[in-house]
């Protein structure tokens, strides 16, 4: 589940914490890394289990109307077509899913308050009563319409943005990404066996790998890093520089020099986007503009190695400083 673009994020926030607050062990630091990545993790597998939620309040809500006093026509036959959702089904049944929850703690057990209010929102929503009353419901709509309730109620809902923020402080950024992570896992529910696809917490070991490097090499190689970066911002003196953006150019040079099979300019365009969410408003074009001059350098020195499929000339190709196209060096999960 866990991809590469989420991997640097979480570098540059636990190496932020470790710079700021004076450092620890790399044995330590190396383990909040991987805390914070299994938090990540924690929530994909909490969101999904947000429709057999929703679908257990449905039938509360169905229960309670039929014990009225004078019930009407119909409170006492009800549509049972949200209650019957098949995805749902699949999602409730599913044993990987729900043994990760079982060994992480997961659910929304004392959550009432959060998951009745995206309830009333959900089946108050146009796209919900489209589903309800259309004429026919297939396993592709049984699964859009929790689509719908992922992108357009969970993603834009400024309280439950507030309750992750009071949960865990490692997913105050993550629900976009977890959320379009478990979105896709609904997607691919078979439709033939209900089988889902709950996905790993990482695709392989070598992003296992990448993490540990990155994070490692980051820290081995910040005093060389400096310099450099010192060197090509002679204008400016480093403590005048924001800490972010440093710290964001370390992570760059560190997996430029230290990855020889990721080309120069993902690595390049994907610090460059980090830093439009994770530092000041110009900071993208000050570090591109730095991390452009610093290559350059380096690879009159032949001091960037690239290797493998597609990357032959890599090594003294030209970086243009204009080039902030983003795109990631992996397929998408």
């Amino acid at each position: 589940m866990i991809n590469r673009r989420l991997i640097r994020i979480k570098a540059l926030q636990v190496l932020f914490a470790y710079y700021r607050n004076g450092g620890d062990s790399l044995i330590n630091l190396e383990k909040e890394l991987f805390h914070s990545i299994d938090k990540s993790y924690h929530l994909y597998i909490l969101l999904l289990l947000l429709p057999e939620t929703l679908v257990e309040l449905a039938q509360n809500k169905i229960d309670l109307a039929k014990q009225k006093l004078r019930p009407t026509p119909e409170e006492l036959n009800p549509n049972l077509r949200f209650v019957q959702n098949r995805a749902a089904a699949a999602l409730a049944n599913d044993d990987k899913l729900h043994e990760r929850a079982q060994e992480n703690r997961l659910n929304w057990l004392n959550q009432s308050e959060i998951t009745k209010s995206l309830f009333n929102q959900f089946i108050a929503s146009d796209f919900y009563a489209s589903y309800m009353n259309a004429d026919e419901c297939s396993f592709a709509d049984d699964k859009a319409v929790f689509v719908q309730f992922f992108n357009k109620i969970l993603n834009v809902n400024d309280d439950f943005d507030s309750f992750l923020e009071e949960q865990s402080i490692y997913w105050n950024d993550d629900l976009e990404f977890v959320s379009s992570m478990a979105v896709k896992t609904i997607k691919k529910i078979d439709e033939s066996s209900s089988s889902v696809n709950v996905m790993d917490p990482f695709r392989s070991d070598d992003d296992i790998d990448f993490a540990k490097r990155l994070l490692r090499k980051t820290v081995l190689n910040h005093k060389e890093n400096l310099e450099l970066i010192d060197q090509f911002t002679q204008n400016w003196e480093l403590d005048r520089i924001a800490a972010m953006d440093i710290l964001i150019m370390e992570l760059a040079l560190t997996e430029i020099m230290e990855f020889p099979t990721i080309p120069v300019k993902v690595s390049m365009n994907e610090y460059i986007d980090i830093a439009k969410f994770y530092s000041t408003e110009q900071s993208n074009v000050f570090i591109n503009g730095v991390l452009d001059k610093i290559i350059a350098h380096l690879r009159e020195k032949d001091a960037i190695v690239k290797q493998g499929r597609g990357l032959i000339g890599e090594n003294n190709e030209s970086i243009s400083s204009e080039s902030l196209n983003v795109f990631d060096d992996e397929e998408d999960n």
